[in-house]
C-alpha cells in the first residue's frame, strides 16, 4: 500500500461542499482509505476568471494502485458525478487532480505526477501545507512551504471550513 498520494479536489457548480463530500465518499469507495484532508478552501477561478468561485479540498489517501489505474478512477468519479469537459478551465461539478503519489515522477502523454502546476498555485499548496508542509516536491526538491513562500499567484484562498485554528501558511 502506498502512502503519500495527494489528490486535489475543486468545485464551482451546485452544491459545492455537497460536491466534495460525495466525491471523498466516492475516492474511498473506488480507490483508497482517506488518511488525511484538509479543511475547505474558496478561491477565485484561476485561468478562466469569469465564472463562479471554487471550494478545493486536498486528500492523502493510501492505496495499492497504479498511476494509470488511479487517473482512469478519478475520471471516472468525475463523469459518474456528471462533469462534462467542454473548455479547458471552465466551471466544473468536480474536478479530481493527483497533485503526488509519493515521490514518483510519472511523465507520459496523458499523464504527469507530480502535477506541473502545483507550484504555481496558492489554492493547491495552502491545503498541502495545512497537511503536510514537509512533503518534498520530487523534482523541485523543495518543501511544500518553501513552494508556498516563492509561489507568485496573489489570489485570495479563504478557509471556508476551518478543520485547524486560523494562521498564515504563508509565514
Amino acid at each position: 500500500m502506498m502512502k503519500g498520494i495527494y489528490l486535489l479536489l475543486g468545485t464551482n457548480l451546485g452544491e459545492r461542499k455537497e460536491n466534495l463530500k460525495i466525491a471523498s465518499m466516492k475516492i474511498e469507495e473506488q480507490v483508497g482509505q482517506i488518511l488525511n484532508y484538509s479543511s475547505i478552501y474558496e478561491t477565485a477561478a484561476w485561468g478562466k476568471t469569469d465564472q463562479p468561485n471554487f471550494y478545493n479540498a486536498v486528500l492523502e489517501i493510501e492505496a495499492d494502485i497504479s498511476p494509470e489505474d488511479l487517473i482512469k478512477k478519478c475520471l471516472l468519479i468525475e463523469k459518474e458525478m456528471g462533469r462534462k469537459r467542454i473548455e479547458k478551465w471552465a466551471e466544473r461539478l468536480i474536478d479530481i487532480d493527483i497533485l503526488y503519489m509519493d515521490d514518483w515522477i510519472v511523465k507520459t502523454n496523458d499523464l504527469r505526477i507530480p502535477h506541473p502546476r502545483i507550484q504555481d498555485r496558492a489554492f493547491t499548496l495552502i491545503p498541502m501545507n495545512e497537511l503536510n508542509k514537509t512533503f518534498k516536491h520530487p523534482i523541485f526538491l523543495k518543501t511544500q512551504h518553501e513552494l508556498l513562500k516563492s509561489c507568485s499567484d496573489n489570489l485570495k484562498v479563504k478557509k471556508i471550513d476551518k478543520k485547524k485554528p486560523e494562521g498564515d501558511l504563508r509565514a
